[in-house]
């Protein structure tokens, strides 16, 4: 390894400046803000009270563990293919300590796991965050394939702007994917070498193709999970409208503009299925939802965190002994 990679290596990334973290809280509140506007508190009350929440939470609670086994094998799987050999129980707890740093802060979490395979493999973060934004994109054409599919079988019921995003998205792959391998002209020349491209040189069809497999299972599993905790809340929404709405759900959620993803996400539900159901009851569901799922894994976090921390401790000393 060069001085520059050695040096890559070991600089962590820069932490935000005091203004971006409060921006997160600020459009939390707001959004907040304008939810309970228009939907009175009272009513909102009575759609939690009024729930079955003990199935409820013992469903949630199961399919929040399925997909932390589930997305900790996506997450092996990648590190074996482009860092090293891992096994899938010791990148558990690892995974595991994320979910209790992304109630904070998303980003603080994915750069707490690249500063974790950095110290395990002595990789760069550069090459690290190459399979991190690959796993990113992934995970965004698996669910814009599915609201793809959902809009295709769902005619009239999903505005037609959806059927520009797997456009959008294959251009994209085309693009990354021809920089990073030395094509379109002179761009490719210039950037193709660029570490943060250094994942996508080397991925292979049939891997990424795997990843999307395991990641559709999931979210199969979650279209039924979500189907059935409707149900608790009074709640009716036939399966080809969830097919349809839910993987833009998922992906509004995502966008790592608030604290915990929370108020994006019910605001979507609300948007996208208020034709089915209450806004209250949506609401009150959507946000159960998001709080059980974040809380179950969190707990999980916990569980694990003094091992996770041991083992960075143990391996720092060691660096330093030798």
């Amino acid at each position: 390894m060069n001085d520059s990679a050695t040096r890559e290596a070991t600089v962590p990334p820069k932490e935000p400046s005091r203004w971006a973290r409060l921006i997160p809280l600020a459009l939390t509140v707001v959004i907040f803000g304008i939810i309970f506007w228009r939907i009175p508190f009272q009513a909102f009350w009575e759609a939690v009270s009024g729930a079955r929440l003990l199935p409820f939470f013992a469903l949630m609670g199961s399919f929040s563990l399925c997909f932390f086994l589930a997305d900790s094998a996506v997450l092996t799987a990648l590190i074996r293919w482009f860092h090293g050999p891992i096994r899938y129980r010791e990148l558990l707890p690892v995974r595991a300590s994320t979910y209790v740093v992304a109630i904070i802060n998303t980003q603080l979490a994915q750069a707490a796991l690249a500063l974790y395979l950095n110290r395990r493999f002595r990789t760069p973060l550069g090459e690290i965050t190459s399979t991190v934004v690959l796993l990113i994109l992934l995970e965004a054409t698996n669910l814009i394939f599915f609201a793809t599919l959902g809009s295709a079988a769902f005619p009239g019921g999903a505005p037609a702007v959806f059927f520009v995003l797997p456009a959008a998205l294959a251009l994209l792959w085309i693009i990354v994917l021809g920089i990073a391998r030395g094509r379109l002209g002179p761009l490719g020349r210039r950037a193709g070498g660029n570490v943060l491209l250094s994942t996508f040189r080397k991925v292979r069809l049939r891997q990424g193709l795997a990843i999307l497999v395991l990641k559709g299972s999931v979210f199969f599993l979650s279209l039924l999970v979500h189907a059935r905790a409707l149900t608790f809340f009074g709640i009716e929404i036939p399966v080809l409208p969830l097919l349809a709405f839910l993987p833009i759900v998922y992906l509004v959620a995502a966008l790592p503009v608030t604290v915990a993803h929370l108020g994006t996400s019910q605001a979507a539900w609300i948007f996208f299925f208020g034709g089915y159901a209450a806004e209250a009851d949506l609401l009150a569901y959507s946000l159960a939802a998001h709080l059980t799922f974040m809380l179950a894994n969190g707990s999980f976090g916990l569980i694990f965190l003094p091992r996770v921390y041991a083992d960075l401790f143990s391996r720092r000393t060691e660096r330093a002994d030798h």
